[in-house]
């Protein structure tokens, strides 16, 4: 290999390497420009396929990868928040949204990319105390980044063009297709992004022949390589599966599936397609608008595939499950995390989110330790003490993973300082579900020592205790559902309630004193009896800790979105 061959070399993967960090760059701006909008989108996924088709886009457009929304339906898939039918539109949508770098690279704005640079530069590293210039800036910058990297691989190619083994080499991919695919399954593999490949595929083929005017590789030599480059892409959704729910394996599968389907169905029509494209596409010389006609295959061919499975997905969901057979039971007692998926913790948004559903998960275990320690103490059902100490070792084990991947998130470089303060709260909050675990073991411990010494509660003290266990029992289901949703107005009733049992702690405290006085009550049993109540009215602190974060995340997503953030 020559001198001047391997400089060539390197410079077209330098080129590559500024591409794929101006995209990633872009793609992280426009995460924190979206904020925490992007979270609404969840809630267009219960509707029907055609919105979870429209959701998929949406966080595409975003994230600017289609296999980040694959890994992230997965994770969500894995963890039970969404079902297969839903899982299966949305990355159908990505599909869809991944067609807009293509798109973007094809205006030839190439001439302007160090002005983008620039202005993106001034935005991203002088306007620190405006937050949303920042964010523009960034998305500036990277998107200069972006065509300063198509620039090189440009420049790059067209000395390669007149070499007549690289010259031959393209020509044997533009006459067999199975081949052309082929070439764009692998290139997809080694860069692990379909966007970055086509953009390659778009550069090479704005490269001319040996003529001087028409493409090297021509639209239908390009089509087979950009189906290749669709097929290859579903390689990391298949990674990230491996581990997963049978439903995880099941998605990723319905991605390759999809992309494999199409691929056989319109391979054989391409220069149909290369002439529909050319006849709805700018006209002009072909090395002019070549990339463009790329560009608009690759929107028509994804939409095309979309609409045909659209009406099928239950079918599709059937192939999928025959492949994987089995029910896809998860079990909630399991002793560690069960949403948690370290895939997604570079979409900061989704990634809280499924913290958020295992400190829920984790508040609900606790919730049936508090009923299990009240059959202990109340009812005097000591088989109950066991299972709350086995459960309060579950929760722990919880609370140290939620707290593990809360921290990576805030590591992730598309994190905002919104969701930096929501997830500080969160690591409050999962310290909080802790202890209410810590007080309900506490209290089958008294329930052990009220069997043991035979200590008799009168029938006054056994009301007061009922009631004490009643108010805390549906304190914690409003803290749940709150922490859950969100819900200002549910945490602003936690609150108030918790003052209740503050009030309700004394006036118990004073009743038992005077029980005392008068020998309606034993001595016996008074560190029994107060201790009870103080570890429930230490869960009542817990759950309006809890509240405290929910109301100061909601007061501070009002403030963000204030600032246009």
């Amino acid at each position: 290999m020559s001198l001047e061959t391997f400089q060539m070399i390197v410079t077209l993967l330098g080129g590559l390497a500024v591409f794929i960090y101006g995209m990633n760059l872009m793609s992280d701006g426009l995460q924190k420009a979206a904020g925490d909008k992007m979270r609404n989108i969840l809630g267009m996924l219960t509707k029907n396929p055609v919105m979870g088709v429209l959701a998929g886009a949406l966080v595409t457009a975003v994230l600017q990868s289609s296999s980040a929304t694959t890994v992230m339906v997965i994770g969500f898939t894995s963890a039970g928040l969404m079902k297969l039918r839903q899982a299966i539109s949305v990355i159908m949508g990505a599909n869809i949204g991944t067609t807009i770098t293509a798109q973007l690279i094809a205006f030839n704005i190439g001439d302007f990319a160090w002005i983008f640079v620039f202005i993106g530069f001034i935005m991203y590293f002088f306007f620190k105390k405006k937050e949303m210039a920042v964010k523009i800036g960034q998305i500036l910058f990277g998107f200069g980044l972006l065509f300063v990297g198509i620039n090189t691989m440009s420049s790059t190619m067209e000395p390669m063009a007149e070499s007549p083994v690289f010259t031959e080499m393209i020509m044997k991919v533009a006459d067999i297709p199975v081949l052309g695919v082929f070439v764009g399954l692998c290139m997809t593999l080694v860069v692990q992004s379909s966007s970055a490949t086509i953009a390659v595929l778009q550069n090479l083929a704005m490269t001319a022949g040996p003529d001087g005017v028409t493409s090297i590789i021509g639209l239908t030599g390009a089509i087979p390589v950009l189906f290749g480059d669709n097929i290859g892409t579903t390689i990391t959704a298949l990674l990230a599966s491996i581990g997963g729910s049978k439903n995880a394996k099941r998605t990723a599968i319905s991605h390759t599936i999809f992309n494999i389907s199409g691929t056989l169905l319109f391979i054989w029509f391409v220069p149909q397609i290369a002439e529909l494209v050319t006849w709805l596409s700018p006209k002009g010389p072909e090395v002019e608008v070549i990339s463009r006609q790329i560009a608009n295959t690759h929107l028509l061919f994804n939409l095309t595939v979309t609409i045909l499975w659209l009406p099928f997905i239950k079918v599709l969901e059937k192939i999928v499950t025959t492949i994987i057979p089995g029910k896809d039971e998860r079990e909630d007692m399991v002793a560690g995390p069960v949403f948690l998926d370290t895939n997604v913790l570079e979409q900061p948004v989704f990634a809280t989110h499924l913290a958020i559903q295992e400190l829920t998960r984790n508040a609900s275990l606790t919730f049936d330790m508090l009923k299990k320690s009240r059959e202990a103490f109340a009812g005097g059902n000591l088989a109950m003490v066991n299972d709350v100490i086995e459960t309060d070792k579950t929760v722990n084990i919880i609370r140290t993973k939620t707290i593990e991947y809360l921290s990576q998130i805030l590591s992730a470089e598309s994190i905002t300082d919104f969701q930096k303060e929501r997830v500080s709260a969160l690591l409050h909050v999962a310290s909080d579900i802790e202890h209410i675990g810590d007080y309900c073991k506490n209290i089958v411990e008294l329930a052990e020592d009220k069997a043991k010494n035979k200590y008799v509660f009168s029938d006054i003290a056994k009301n007061e205790v009922d009631e004490y266990f009643n108010k805390i029992e549906t304190m914690l289901v409003d803290t749940m559902e709150s922490l859950e949703t969100g819900s200002p107005e549910l945490a602003e009733k936690v609150l108030a309630e918790e003052e209740k049992i503050n009030a309700m702690e004394n006036e118990i405290r004073q009743e038992h004193m005077h029980r005392l006085v008068d020998n309606e009550c034993s001595p016996a049993v008074t560190v029994v009896f107060l201790d009870v109540i103080h570890n429930l009215e230490r869960m009542g602190d817990s759950c309006n800790n809890i509240a405290e974060a929910v109301i100061k995340g909601y007061r501070a997503k009002k403030q963000s979105i204030a600032k246009g953030e």
